[in-house]
């Protein structure tokens, strides 16, 4: 029969992480609310877009 107690681990970061799935891990930053790391998050798949499409153009220019 178990009492009800968790125990949980104390190292688990407190906040709000990145995973990058290209790379399968999180990023080292947390940030401490959901918007925080959802605008962070879209400013990275921008800048990710951007040299996808910077890339893409390039390589129909030669």
């Amino acid at each position: 029969m178990r009492d009800g107690t968790r125990f949980y681990c104390e190292t688990a970061p407190i906040g709000f992480n990145i995973y990058d799935n290209e790379e399968k891990r999180r990023l080292k930053t947390t940030y401490q609310n959901r918007e925080e790391a959802q605008d962070e998050c879209q400013r990275l798949n921008h800048k990710q877009f951007r040299e996808v499409v910077t890339e893409r153009q390039s390589m129909t220019v030669l």
